[in-house]
């Protein structure tokens, strides 16, 4: 039986990779898809992929402005948000060394700042019953160089996810985090061949995981059947951060 029949889910950030996997599963499953992007060739090539009624809306996940410009095309369509995915995020090396003020300033922006906010807004269209899943990873407790900015961004998402539990559960509203490992998206495909056996060797499982394996996790803790977990993180790792 489908696990999302009769809900409304946003996903920010679902126009690529991940994030297109997560709206694609979830329209499989019942829901009222509505995702975001960037670019629009990329935004209306996702929503033509997933049809089943899925909608595209152009947006920047860093600007609160779009963030709320969003909600409210939601809201005005369907009414409410039951599920929420915060999947925007960036990733660029930078070593202490060398990073800039803008490298810090643009992936705090986005992969903070746009969640942060991305749930203020969606928090005037969601009610008791709601769930919302925040994309981190497991480098969130790991010391990844060239990748520290990154890494503290994750670090934050999870933070956060605690104390929203704590401040959003008394009103029905549950909260937790998917932490992919190396996943097997089109990004990916530019890794040479030795930089994708170096990101592997350390995996139990002995390869990357799938984007709609990430997904598949996504969707169980949007779901009713996870109505009794909050403020958990969910590895999706091969077992990489496990051994």
């Amino acid at each position: 039986m489908a696990r999302m029949v009769d809900k409304v889910a946003l996903v920010v950030g679902g126009a690529k990779g991940i994030g297109l996997a997560v709206a694609e599963r979830l329209a499989v499953e019942g829901a009222s898809v509505v995702l975001t992007g960037r670019r629009t060739d990329d935004v209306e090539a996702a929503a033509a992929r997933i049809g089943r009624g899925a909608r595209g809306l152009i947006a920047d996940a860093a600007l609160q402005e779009d963030l709320h410009r969003v909600v409210e095309t939601v809201r005005e369509a369907y009414g409410r948000i039951d599920a929420l995915v915060l999947n925007a995020g960036i990733s660029e090396p930078a070593t202490l060394r060398d990073g800039t003020p803008e490298h810090f300033d643009r992936h705090f922006a986005v992969n903070v700042r746009g969640t942060v906010f991305g749930l203020q807004a969606a928090l005037s269209a969601m009610g008791r019953g709601g769930s919302v899943v925040l994309m981190g990873s497991i480098a969130d407790a790991a010391g990844i160089t060239p990748y520290g900015t990154y890494c503290a961004t994750k670090a934050a998402l999870r933070s956060y996810a605690r104390t929203w539990t704590a401040e959003l559960a008394p009103q029905g509203i549950r909260v937790n985090v998917v932490a992919p490992g190396p996943t097997d998206t089109a990004m990916m495909a530019s890794v040479p061949e030795e930089g994708r056996a170096a990101l592997i060797a350390p995996i139990p499982l002995g390869r990357m995981a799938r984007p709609e394996e990430v997904a598949a996790a996504t969707l169980f803790l949007l779901s009713d059947e996870a109505s009794f977990i909050a403020g958990a993180e969910l590895c999706v790792d091969g077992g990489m951060r496990q051994v």
